[in-house]
């Protein structure tokens, strides 16, 4: 049990796809939060813990911002090994991957454990409570459990976590992109995402552990394997995600050797509704768009990946005009260089301001797709709430900080306009501490530091890349 005292704000998101966005005037001032197991039994002033009901931490909340968890609906892990590569600081996304593919084929069981370890202590530190992975890197050579290894790594760090099986069937030889040892099969692609289902996929209200399925993207699979992806993630009643629309050069491939654009592809291959979200979604037109918001299909929305790698901006205002149901996501931290969740909101706000003026979207409605939208997709309906009853995924900012004077007018929207040390103070997952006044509760940070240099040395080095530190 814990008890949140005097809480200086408890925002309390309301967006979600087809709701107004809410306001400064929904959040709450010197109100308690009381947890009991792994919900929030009460929002008040004056709370009390229980008597006879055991022993509680109390909190003092008078300093912070209390606010759900934040979610990142878009991730690869194995990346954050491969952040800021001087060869393709300045690459688009098809030679991107084709030069850093040649790294990432020597990833074994090590680098997914410590990469791992290192996306969600950093998501966790900038206060995401839930996460999925989308690793769809499957090396020859690796014969560990790699949902397992994950699995492993999430239980630690302390995160809810949803990662998707991901994979390629299509290499260079096939027109793809990677090279051959990294793809699969698609009958070992299939069996194996059924193992992981079968073993990992948790479909409880509270589950800390899901799994969707992600063959890569159009270009690193076929048809069929589309399909049959969406055929088993059905039968379990598992979710669906795959990269589209990030990309030029993805729609002109898609016409040029499939005959259709990318939607209509996914459209084809059963693969749109409201279990299936996009990572991206940049370069969607108008009936594309309206065709999202009819099927419920969900979109992650990666800024700072988009701007990285100068894919263009995706159209997250109209979608959200439309009702299409939209997340945050901090995309592979080789593409962004880093795993900072309130980071990333800052730069979707900052973002579509340049597409559409600085009416293009609001703090409130930037906080809402973070929390609530991300957790409708990945399929968590408690969650992304400061409610009664709602999952104790919990972020508490202290704004009582030098570069938040001046701010406090606003104190959610704060967290966005204001401030430089994207840290969370405290962050509750479940129930449970995570972050403790700044550090992670469950993890040791200097040796997830240490070992993840050492993987990312041995993986640059394996590669023929000179790596000095």
């Amino acid at each position: 049990m814990i008890l949140l005292k005097d809480c200086f704000r408890v925002v309390r998101p309301r967006y979600g796809a087809g709701q107004a966005a809410g306001s400064a005037g929904d959040d709450l001032s010197g109100v308690d939060v009381l947890i009991e197991g792994k919900r929030i039994a009460k929002i008040g002033k004056g709370l009390s813990v229980p008597d006879g009901s055991g022993p509680c931490e109390v909190v003092d909340a008078s300093r912070h911002v209390v606010m759900p968890g934040l979610v990142n609906t878009h991730h690869h892990f194995y990346q954050t090994l491969t952040r800021n590569v001087p060869a393709v600081q300045d690459a688009k996304l098809f030679d991107w991957l084709v030069y850093l593919y040649e790294v990432w084929k020597g990833v074994d069981e090590e680098a997914v454990y410590w990469s791992s370890m290192l996306a969600m202590a950093e998501l966790a530190k900038t206060g995401c409570t839930l996460s999925t992975d989308h690793h769809y890197l499957y090396p020859r050579a690796f014969t560990g459990d790699l949902p397992g290894i994950q699995f492993k790594a999430a239980s630690e760090i302390g995160l809810r976590f949803a990662p998707t099986r991901g994979s390629m069937s299509r290499s260079k030889k096939d027109g793809g992109l990677p090279p051959d040892s990294v793809v699969q099969s698609e009958e070992e692609i299939l069996e194996q995402s059924e193992e992981a289902l079968r073993t990992y996929h948790d479909r409880a209200p509270d589950s800390m552990r899901r799994v969707a399925l992600a063959p890569c993207s159009p270009f690193s699979v076929s048809e069929k394997s589309m399909r049959d992806a969406a055929d088993l993630a059905r039968k379990y009643g598992a979710k669906l995600h795959t990269h589209l629309a990030e990309t030029a050069d993805e729609t002109d491939f898609c016409v040029q050797t499939l005959g259709r654009r990318p939607l209509r592809v996914m459209e084809d291959c059963g693969f749109t509704g409201k279990d299936v979200w996009y990572a991206h979604g940049i370069h969607f037109d108008d009936e594309e768009l309206d065709l999202l918001a009819r099927t419920g299909t969900g979109v992650a929305h990666c800024p700072s990946s988009n701007m990285r790698l100068g894919s263009g901006i995706c159209r997250v205002r109209e979608m959200l005009d439309r009702g299409v149901n939209v997340g945050l996501a901090v995309d592979g931290s080789a593409s962004n260089d880093a795993s900072d969740m309130l980071g990333e909101a800052r730069q979707a706000l900052l973002l579509q301001r340049v597409r559409y003026g600085s009416g293009g979207i609001n703090a409130r409605e930037v906080l809402g797709l973070a929390t609530s939208g991300g957790a409708r997709i990945l399929g968590y309906d408690d969650a992304g709430a400061m409610e009664p009853g709602a999952l104790a995924d919990i972020a508490m900012f202290d704004v009582m900080k030098l570069e938040y004077a001046g701010s406090l007018s606003d104190p959610a929207a704060a967290l966005l306009f204001s401030g430089y040390n994207h840290g969370v103070d405290n962050l509750i997952v479940n129930g449970k501490m995570v972050v403790k006044d700044g550090r992670l509760a469950g993890a040791d940070e200097e040796r997830i530091r240490d070992e993840a240099n050492r993987c990312a040395k041995r993986l640059l080095t394996k590669a023929g890349i000179t790596a000095e530190w």
